[in-house]
């Protein structure tokens, strides 16, 4: 009778144990479904828990170390402390921002006149950090060719990788606003891989491309200038979406994105450039072996004090936009018929993200 007894007590415990354990699943089945990117909380609304969040921002083209803000808010930990555990993956721009308004992916990272033509078509997403305050663009130009200002390219011959490239447009509307149209030039069209020696072997008089170049052709002793884009038609670099969905239930994580994104920039700011650089080439962009020194010395020159800094960050934050310059940014777009539909800026750029 004891031993009777006995096993009806086991089953009686044994019963509650495994109610017990059955509740916990209950609770992990609440929990938001795996994204079609293995994420596991896309399109989950914030709920004010601790948990920690698994993100995907997807980003242009393939890693590089000027990606390292990205890279080092996750190696020193800046994501982690924001509650997000993020996950890097690449992809061109135009199928970044589809990714990002199908909500495939959390936050993309893309160039800016990427977005700007996927709003144009009905695509929802916005840009919530303009992290690049300017765009890239430069026309650059052999210091001894008699070329000082834009009036000096009449005449010559510029070369671009594409009629509908933004490089082209801001070529466009640099000349415009010195009195001259693309007539008074000879534009040639080159290839991505062959425009700089294009330059190098005087095929071409200028090449109106990304203004980095400038900086390694210098460090490889050719002497050269440059005119930037960005003083006659306002444009930006990449910059961080979401979508429009993602962000109205996951302000929140928008925001602790932001906050991480820009903790990683001040650290690199702050007189870590080298170690970032270093960083991200030995974990991410192993391709770019070799080239610390250059990659650091573009940082110093031109992420610094051009891309991630302006007179706006100085007040408003990292990462803050000016609507007036995206304003002219898709106005320009729309005059040159990249895009079909313009808009206004406060549609695209969110300023509120505090």
């Amino acid at each position: 009778m004891k031993k009777l007894t006995g096993l009806l007590l086991s089953i009686i415990m044994l019963t509650v144990v495994l109610a017990a354990c059955g509740g916990g699943n209950n609770a992990n089945n609440g929990a938001a479904s795996p994204s079609p990117t293995g994420t596991a909380s896309a399109g989950a609304e914030d709920t004010g828990s601790t948990e920690v969040k698994k993100v995907t921002v997807q980003m242009d083209g393939a890693a590089t170390p000027y990606y390292a803000p990205m890279y080092v808010a996750k190696e020193e930990g800046y994501f982690e402390e924001a509650g997000l555990d993020v996950e890097f993956v690449y992809a061109d721009a135009a199928s970044i921002v589809k990714n990002v308004g199908a909500n495939n992916v959390q936050f993309g990272f893309p160039n800016a006149d990427s977005v700007i033509t996927a709003k144009s078509q009905g695509i929802p997403v916005k840009v919530v950090h303009t992290t690049y305050q300017h765009g890239l663009g430069a026309t650059i130009f052999k210091t001894d060719s008699g070329i000082a200002s834009p009036a000096d390219l009449k005449g010559k011959t510029i070369g671009v990788t594409s009629y509908g490239s933004p490089n082209y447009i801001q070529l466009q509307v640099m000349l415009q606003k010195n009195g001259m149209s693309i007539k008074d030039v000879n534009t040639k069209i080159v290839g991505t891989g062959a425009i700089v020696n294009a330059l190098v072997d005087g095929q071409v008089d200028a090449i109106t491309f990304s203004m980095l170049r400038t900086v390694e052709l210098k460090d490889q002793g050719v002497d050269v200038s440059e005119i930037r884009s960005d003083e006659f038609l306002p444009s930006f670099g990449n910059v961080v979406i979401t979508s429009d969905e993602f962000l109205e239930s996951n302000r929140d994580t928008v925001i602790a994105f932001n906050g991480a994104l820009n903790k990683a920039i001040q650290y690199i700011i702050d007189g870590n450039v080298d170690a970032a650089v270093e960083m991200a080439i030995s974990k991410y962009a192993q391709t770019a072996e070799g080239k610390q020194a250059i990659t650091a010395k573009i940082i110093n020159e031109v992420f610094i004090p051009y891309l991630w800094q302006s007179d706006l960050t100085k007040t408003d934050g990292l990462g803050a936009a000016d609507l007036t310059r995206w304003q002219g940014a898709i106005d320009a777009q729309k005059e040159y018929e990249i895009i079909q539909t313009d808009f206004k800026a406060e549609d695209l750029v969110v300023t509120d993200l505090k």
